[in-house]
């Protein structure tokens, strides 16, 4: 199967709200790129005009979800499964713009180091925007 057909409605929701449902829109500038965030408003609002009016629950769930309540992404991608099956067509376009999203997510590939002198231990993590996150072991032994 293609990594296309294989997103979830549950997983597409999540992706289109979650500008809204995280801390703000720093933490979404740290894991997608300008284009990605673009996408993930246009695959919020296709979906929205495709639910909104369906039951006022739903309507309901998608006002809170747009204000930051991420209990109601349940309700969401339960409504937008159904549709998805009823419209081929909705489910392939939704799908392909959170497959090229996906695509478009910015990668951790800083790496972990451990550098052991004595008694105490050092990690060390260096990201891509050059900041450095130490952390210390402290080894206790018996006396």
């Amino acid at each position: 199967m293609e990594p296309v057909t294989t997103l979830t409605a549950a997983a597409i929701a999540n992706l289109a709200f979650q500008k809204f449902v995280e801390a703000g829109a720093g933490e979404m500038a740290k894991k997608f790129t300008t284009d990605a965030i673009a996408k993930i408003d246009d695959l919020r609002q296709k979906i929205v005009a495709r639910l909104r009016g369906k039951t006022e629950k739903l309507d309901e769930a998608l006002v809170k979800a747009e204000a930051g309540d991420r209990t109601v992404l349940e309700t969401i991608s339960k409504h937008l499964d159904v549709v998805m099956d009823d419209a081929p067509e909705f489910a392939a376009e939704i799908r392909a713009i959170a497959h090229e999203i996906t695509l478009q997510q910015i990668q951790d590939n800083s790496s972990m180091n451990q550098t052991n002198y004595g008694g105490t231990n050092y990690q060390t993590k260096t990201g891509q925007d050059n900041t450095n996150f130490f952390g210390g072991t402290h080894n206790h032994g018996q006396k």
